[in-house]
């Protein structure tokens, strides 16, 4: 196989072209994602339990992208179903699929109630499993696709006071691994981005606890916390033909946390 260095193109990170689904787009990180990628030439399909999406709508628009939102509670298998066939039925291919959405609820281990775990556990891995799997089939007959996963630091650490929400980032790492392996043949690359400290609702808890925020802040070598833009770099090269090669992989984006 023969190449040249002069063969790469700045294009290889544009999207144009190319159909995105993200669940959890309205606002956060998977906001930022949304738009993030718009930016670089998608149209999206955003998933989400809320119907407050008015303002990611706007921003995608505004690139010059195309928006359409599908409400779904993500427990549930028929809802998933019904985000793959929505998305065909409006758009007639899906390129790329990122599974974003995720809940947290936080309670000691001697006082976790059942009903939380399982919320947590069919939200965060089996939608990603089941979501994942329904787009794979539209993926295989175009010859090729990207799924990105959003991971989390407690992919690899155990965190506290939320089992289930770190059983499931660390399934959601095995999964990635699991499915780059099976689909890499098929050209389908698989990868996780597994975001640091953000600053998003879900972490307002703890920035609001000063004693904490102030423990994580001095772990965080970039000295502060994340925002949804710090992420945005990641998921396009993931999305794009630059990242062809890269299967399997967890990218964490940490402002350094794991490296302290």
């Amino acid at each position: 196989m023969s190449f040249s260095v002069s063969d790469f193109s700045m294009d290889f990170f544009r999207l144009d072209g190319k159909v995105a689904i993200i669940t959890g787009g309205n606002r956060g990180i998977g906001q930022g994602l949304a738009v993030g990628l718009a930016k670089a030439g998608a149209d999206l399909f955003i998933v989400s339990y809320s119907k407050n999406w008015e303002e990611t709508k706007k921003l995608i628009e505004a690139e010059g992208r195309r928006a359409e939102f599908f409400q779904a509670d993500l427990s549930s298998r028929e809802n998933i179903t019904k985000t793959v066939e929505k998305c065909m039925e409006v758009y007639g291919r899906i390129d790329i699929l990122v599974n974003n959405a995720g809940i947290i609820r936080r309670s000691p281990i001697l006082e976790y109630k059942d009903e939380d775990w399982n919320k947590v556990i069919d939200v965060n891995l089996n939608a990603v499993y089941y979501l994942s799997q329904e787009a794979v089939k539209i993926m295989v007959k175009q010859g090729g696709g990207k799924i990105i996963n959003i991971a989390s630091m407690l992919s690899f650490q155990g965190g506290k006071f939320v089992p289930p929400y770190t059983a499931a980032k660390h399934g959601v790492a095995g999964l990635t691994k699991a499915f780059a392996n099976e689909l890499a043949d098929k050209n389908i690359q698989v990868n996780a981005i597994a975001p640091g400290y953000i600053a998003t609702d879900n972490t307002a808890p703890i920035r609001a606890d000063e004693k904490r925020n102030a423990e994580i802040l001095s772990r965080i070598p970039a000295g502060r916390w994340g925002t949804p833009l710090d992420v945005i770099g990641a998921v396009v090269f993931l999305a794009s033909k630059a990242s062809d090669y890269m299967n399997g992989h967890i990218l964490a984006v940490d402002g350094g946390w794991l490296a302290r």
